[in-house]
């Protein structure tokens, strides 16, 4: 097995006097050694690399930006790294000016909603989704809803949590083919959308990027949420071609938080249909005649003033990350996620049974990314209540992740709930969370996330693994005491 460590050009610094990801830490992320902090939430949030926060204040501090709604001299500097920063997310991507345009959003939700509340969605469409979604995807469904379209979601298998492609396929087929199809798409209308991750947030999941083009042959728009992907992947969108791309900038490189991305074909842009307009989004406008005109292309997508001092921090942090490569650093969470599940693989009570139970797949060399969704499991055999491990960890000053991740679908799916349960639960009125845990049966309001970035290391790893042995084997950990949980 290949290991994660400062020696080899997979990981540590290529032959040849490349930085390893040691030394990357100890100048970019000191303080995490400094204040002996073990991270292992980077699906949730990348961290801030100390040159690219320091770059950004000299920056701000060291120049005139205003408005770039007006044409100062402190609005054109600001509009310059603008446009700067749509072509360094293009480059970034391998997409071409003339097929994609890049809308920046205050995160991957905003992106998404742009797409939900402005898309054509009529009465007889589909909205098909994967099982497998953060629920700022999942929202989706209520925008389609309102306008008469059906919602479809695709199951995931039982064992790895992939989606179900046969399933995925019968749902996207037509019931009218051949020229009816080619009318439809030729006319500008399609069949509706495809919304799925290239990366579950909840167990790693990669889904095919192949099933982009397989929708659209049969006159579907596709939704690439590839907010989890592009932290660690390379996402080349001259291979790809999803109608819509949304992306998180501070899970990719830390900083800033705050921006997020729509990256779109300009043909799908074109058949968008926005409900309002703001300041900003108008070539014109009338307030006593009531008439407006929207402006062309992202202009007409991006609500008020941006934020014109911290997206110009994006060009710099991809030319950070580039200059990392991105190939490194897929390599190096590859070998950590090895690392991680050959030890969760040899966790045992004295009895010789297991302490974690695994969701998706339990081998890197799957079709995965560095997200890892487990529970822990008392000498009893029963999941360790996940506001125990939150608790205990924080006490050894570990940071983790507990809950269901905003990802329903992958947690039903994990816990294996059956939709008549769900469907009893939706109809009974109940004052609590444990309320309905209790009526669904579940052990746990969740799982325990862990996740890799830049910034890990294989003693990240041996940290969390010697915290899970000392605290939990052969205990059965108590719930007393513990705050009744608000929320999942």
């Amino acid at each position: 097995m290949e290991t994660a460590d400062t020696t080899g050009s997979i990981c540590g610094g290529e032959r040849g006097g490349r930085e390893g990801f040691t030394e990357l830490r100890a100048r970019e992320f000191g303080f995490l050694d400094e204040a002996g902090h073990t991270y292992l939430d980077h699906t949730g949030a990348g961290l801030p690399p100390r040159s690219l926060v320091a770059g950004s204040a000299e920056r701000i501090t060291g120049g005139l930006f205003g408005n770039p709604h007006s044409e100062s001299p402190a609005s054109r500097a600001s509009g310059y790294l603008l446009a700067e920063a749509r072509e360094a997310v293009l480059r970034y991507f391998n997409a071409d000016p003339a097929e994609y345009a890049v809308i920046f959003t205050p995160n991957a939700t905003g992106a998404l909603r742009l797409v939900g509340e402005a898309y054509p969605f009529a009465r007889g469409d589909r909205l098909v989704m994967s099982l497998d979604n953060h629920n700022s995807v999942n929202g989706l469904r209520e925008y389609a809803r309102t306008r008469g379209a059906a919602t479809v979601y695709v199951p995931v298998s039982a064992s790895g949590l992939q989606m179900d492609e046969t399933r995925l396929l019968a749902a996207l087929s037509p019931r009218s083919r051949g020229i009816d199809r080619v009318r439809r798409r030729d006319a500008g209308r399609t069949r509706g959308l495809l919304a799925y991750p290239a990366q579950s947030n909840f167990t790693g999941v990669q889904h095919s990027l192949d099933w982009i083009a397989a929708a659209q042959e049969q006159g579907y728009d596709v939704l690439l949420d590839a907010a989890a992907f592009v932290p660690t992947n390379t996402l080349d969108l001259s291979r790809y071609h999803p109608d819509f791309t949304v992306v998180s900038w501070y899970k990719v490189f830390g900083h800033p938080t705050g921006i997020g991305s729509l990256i779109a074909r300009r043909s799908a842009l074109a058949r968008l249909r926005r409900p309002w307009f703001s300041g900003g989004t108008i070539y014109a406008v009338s307030a006593q005649a009531q008439w407006h005109v929207l402006a062309e292309d992202e202009a007409a997508f991006e609500d008020g003033t941006v934020n014109f001092l911290s997206i110009p921090d994006v060009t710099a942090g991809l030319a950070w990350i580039e200059h990392i490569g991105m190939d490194r650093v897929h390599a190096h969470i590859s070998a950590l996620t090895d690392q991680l599940l050959t030890g969760l693989r040899t966790l045992r009570h004295s009895d010789g049974a297991p302490m974690v139970r695994v969701y998706g797949p339990d081998r890197a060399d799957a079709a995965r990314g560095g997200t890892v969704a487990l529970n822990l499991l008392g000498a009893d055999g029963r999941i360790v209540d996940e506001r125990v491990v939150t608790r205990d960890s924080a006490a050894r000053g570990i940071s983790l992740r507990t809950g269901c991740f905003c990802n329903p679908g992958a947690g039903e799916a994990a816990f294996a709930l059956p939709l008549t349960r769900l469907r009893s639960a939706a109809r009974t009125q109940l004052t609590s969370l444990e309320d309905y845990l209790e009526l669904l049966r579940l052990p746990s309001a969740g799982a325990v996330r862990i996740s890799f970035g830049v910034s890990s290391l294989p003693k990240d790893i041996k940290t969390f693994l010697s915290f899970v042995t000392q605290t939990y084997r052969d205990q059965v950990p108590g719930v007393a005491g513990l705050t009744p949980r608000e929320g999942c």
